[in-house]
């Protein structure tokens, strides 16, 4: 019963960033410039591109790990890879995390301790 909690965690967090990855990929002046806001008043306001770039880069590795785990799940064949998925998430959600403590958007710090939970529960299962 414990994989399948740990599948649908790998399924949700596999989501959450796989879609942020695919909007930032998409939409990437949108987001640039709506960045550029949020941080103008913080040490990241002239590094926003570079920033976002690292954010896409984990967001699709801890994306991707998830759902390669999820699949060694179902096939019984190991935890390594959720559980390096569940890692990179938490790191990745740290990161933004970081970003929204310093833009002052503490409403945005408390969102994403949402999905911060799932995450550390996911390393936890699939230690």
């Amino acid at each position: 019963m414990n994989n399948v909690a740990s599948i649908l965690l790998l399924a949700f967090l596999a989501l959450t960033f796989l879609q942020s990855g695919y909007e930032k990929i998409f939409y990437w002046k949108d987001n640039v410039e709506w960045l550029k806001g949020h941080f103008a008043k913080t040490r990241l306001k002239n590094q926003i591109p570079l920033a976002l770039l690292h954010l896409l880069i984990m967001e699709l590795i801890s994306g991707i790990l998830c759902v390669v785990g999820a699949i060694q799940l179902l096939t019984d064949s190991g935890r390594e890879f959720g559980l390096y998925g569940a890692i990179f998430s938490c790191i990745t959600l740290l990161m933004m995390l970081f970003g929204q403590r310093l833009a002052k958007d503490y409403d945005g710090a408390r969102t994403i301790v949402i999905y911060f939970i799932p995450a550390v529960m996911a390393v936890y299962w699939l230690n």
